[in-house]
């Protein structure tokens, strides 16, 4: 499909012979999400306060945001480390987990030797894992970058193996005959047709970037968001509490919008790029 007849789509003339304006991009993914947290939130307020639930229990919206204005560098400095945290992991499991995928995607006996150890990291509980990181690696970032990365490992891994092989096959003949080399034919098409499966992928395993370096700030730091959330559970600080979880939320949102708008650009030419 043409570009220019998306974009004819987008601003055909209305019944009354004008064209209408497009609305901006960011207008349909941010002005919805924001009606339907307004929404949720004016309930929730309304419901703490009908109820009169202590605050110790449940705090109220209001509670959160005076919380977050009142101190708002504590949740800038400790999400700035968590943040780091969260994308150091995200590049080393997807590294790692692309560099499997292309050697499992060219090797059956590979793909059945280094599979099922892939899953048993998978199925393995991060909780039963994070404290021996913690042994052997220290009290440092290390712990924290590699449970990240081995939650992020496995989505990258199944979708990479899927998307290098799911080729065109008349595309895939015309190479070899003209006797293209296996690194052509990997740069020229396996890559092309990997990247709608491997920004799927993501898309899934960018938020949990962000889970996997909270868990990890639980076992073994005094920063980050994760140790805001375990200090202030022992003071039943719930303030605090709940401005932490409302900063990894709007650090989970934000880079996953960036992970969106990175595959809008990339997969311009894909048909996925045309829905409405």
């Amino acid at each position: 499909m043409d570009r220019s007849r998306t974009d004819e789509r987008l601003t055909a003339p209305n019944e009354s012979g004008g064209a209408n304006r497009a609305l901006p991009v960011w207008f349909a993914y941010v002005v919805p999400p924001l009606l339907a947290l307004f929404v949720v939130a004016a309930v929730w307020e309304v419901w703490i306060q009908v109820r009169d639930v202590p605050i110790y229990l449940v705090p109220a919206p209001s509670d959160v945001i005076r919380g977050l204005v009142e101190d708002p560098f504590l949740f800038v400095r400790e999400g700035a480390v968590t943040l780091s945290e969260a994308l150091a992991g995200f590049a080393l499991g997807s590294t790692v987990a692309l560099t499997g995928a292309v050697l499992m995607a060219h090797s059956r006996v590979l793909e059945r030797s280094l599979l099922p150890l892939a899953i048993l990291v998978k199925v393995t509980p991060v909780v039963a894992v994070a404290p021996l990181f913690v042994i052997w690696f220290g009290f440092g970032v290390m712990p924290k970058i590699l449970i990240t990365a081995l939650i992020t490992f496995f989505p990258v891994l199944v979708n990479g193996i899927t998307g290098f092989r799911s080729v065109d096959p008349g595309a895939m003949d015309f190479l070899r005959s003209v006797n293209a080399s296996r690194r052509e034919i990997f740069v020229t098409l396996r890559i092309p047709s990997s990247m709608p499966y491997l920004f799927s992928a993501f898309r899934v395993s960018i938020p949990l970037a962000v889970i996997g370096a909270v868990v990890g700030e639980w076992f073994s730091a005094d920063r980050g968001l994760g140790s805001v959330i375990i200090v202030a559970h022992s003071n039943l600080d719930m303030v605090t509490l709940f401005g932490a979880i409302v900063t990894l939320a709007i650090i989970g949102i934000g880079l996953t919008i960036a992970v969106s708008l990175a595959e809008k650009k990339a997969l311009f030419w894909h048909e996925s790029s045309f829905l409405v």
